[in-house]
């Protein structure tokens, strides 16, 4: 039996509730190739020279087959198996748009194409002159939402923080800015959550449901794409309300986007619009019940509630690593060559706890300065819906903490969902004693 290696271990679904043991043992060794090839990135400094070098590719369609072991024959038969099973994973996750004929999201492409669509993007969402206050004027809306969400709760004594506040406010809102009708958010849960069930990486991949699990994802993946390309062609038809319909319609200085490129970034906004968010507000509402000085200290001084949340971005970061990632070149980097051609897994959760970056990093410092954590990355592909989802986490877990009355957790660790890269509670059962005004 060969000893598995710290990435291995922090990839099992047995540790998804706490994987910073095995981070730790990780930065050891800053850039450590594993068995399958990968090299996995764990130390703050070096992912930041990553996230910013040109030598690496976020497309997938660089990326080749994982580099053989060096090992035994026989780890290299194991490592080989596990490696077939993580290119199907790989696969299932790039059949989110490349499948079906769509161009690759911004997400997964690099300059200039990268450049141009994000352009062609970024001002309807987040900057002049389309939009120049759609985030901000957003806050009355989801102040009402939350506050809604809260009232729903009175004359309870248990409640589910995830089903009943962390994902309805933050899959309300994106549809309401995208344009997509929430009544059919019924259907896109079940196909996203079926394809992140599916989305899989680490020595599990072995196991004898993976393979129903990859083929379900898959099915839902491409029924997924074929929704959001649908809603697409139905605003090219009829122009309405929100985000979609203004990218499908609108010709600017670079021209229109093609239907491609549509259908992928709109599954790719309808998704990360709303899934990232979910998890960072169910691990805050988590994380401040394991915390209950800083909730006291959260409650009675709400203006930390911004300094807060970035705090909670870093200590429970909702996106772990992206798995797309490949060198371009040779890169020499902390002692280690990745050689050109081999993937590269950033762990954005292990940056985080980093003690050569951060001060006590398994602490909770609601004031911490100088936070320059990697929540939503950085570079060329930092998240852009990174201003919304600090307004939506802001408002939901200050009005969480200053409204529910003297909140328990039930369970701890509570249930975590299998995904590995968008990690988040899948129930956080809160025991309450009511809701104030």
């Amino acid at each position: 039996m060969v000893e598995e290696t710290p990435w291995q271990q922090a990839l099992r679904y047995a540790n998804r509730a706490d994987p910073y043991p095995f981070y730790e043992e990780l930065r050891r060794t800053p850039v450590a190739r594993q068995p399958d090839g990968t090299y996995v990135v764990s130390t703050y400094r070096e992912i930041v020279a990553l996230l910013h070098d040109p030598r690496v590719s976020s497309d997938p369609r660089k990326a080749p087959s994982p580099a053989p072991a060096e090992d035994s024959a026989e780890d290299s038969a194991e490592d080989s198996a596990e490696g077939s099973a993580e290119d199907s994973a790989e696969d299932s996750a790039e059949d989110s748009g490349e499948r079906q004929g769509a161009e690759p999201s911004i997400i997964t492409c690099d300059p200039p194409e990268h450049d141009r669509d994000r352009r062609m993007m970024t001002p309807h969402f987040v900057g002049p002159p389309h939009a120049p206050a759609l985030v901000s004027g957003l806050e009355p809306e989801i102040r009402h939402l939350v506050d809604g969400l809260l009232d729903r709760m009175r004359g309870k004594t248990r409640i589910d923080a995830v089903d009943e506040f962390a994902y309805p406010l933050p899959v309300t809102v994106i549809c309401r800015v995208l344009g997509v009708p929430l009544e059919d958010e019924p259907r896109f849960h079940q196909w996203i959550e079926t394809a992140l069930d599916a989305w899989e990486y680490g020595p599990e991949t072995a196991s004898e449901d993976f393979p129903a699990r990859l083929a379900g994802g898959s099915r839902a993946v491409q029924e997924f794409g074929r929704f959001a390309a649908e809603l697409c062609d139905r605003y090219a038809r009829q122009p309405g309300p929100g985000m979609l319909s203004t990218m499908v319609n609108e010709d600017g200085p670079e021209g229109r986007m093609s239907r491609g490129l549509l259908t992928s970034n709109a599954l790719l906004l309808i998704f990360a619009g709303h899934e990232t968010t979910v998890n960072l507000i169910a691990h805050s509402v988590l994380t401040l019940l394991r915390h209950p000085d800083a909730l006291e200290k959260l409650r009675h001084r709400p203006e930390l509630i911004v300094s807060g949340v970035e705090e909670l971005l870093r200590f429970e970061s909702s996106v772990q690593f992206w798995p797309t990632r490949s060198a371009v070149a040779d890169i020499d980097i902390a002692g280690t060559t990745i050689p050109k051609g081999a993937p590269i897994f950033l762990a954005y959760g292990s940056a985080n706890r980093d003690p050569e970056q951060f001060t006590d990093p398994d602490g909770l410092d609601l004031e911490r300065r100088d936070n320059q954590h990697l929540g939503f990355g950085q570079g060329i592909h930092f998240c852009f819906g990174a201003p919304l989802a600090r307004l939506e986490v802001q408002n939901a877990v200050g009005e969480f903490v200053r409204r529910v009355e003297n909140p328990r957790l039930v369970e701890d660790p509570p249930p975590y969902r299998r995904n590995q890269i968008f990690r988040g509670p899948r129930h956080v059962l809160v025991d309450i004693d009511g809701i104030r005004d």
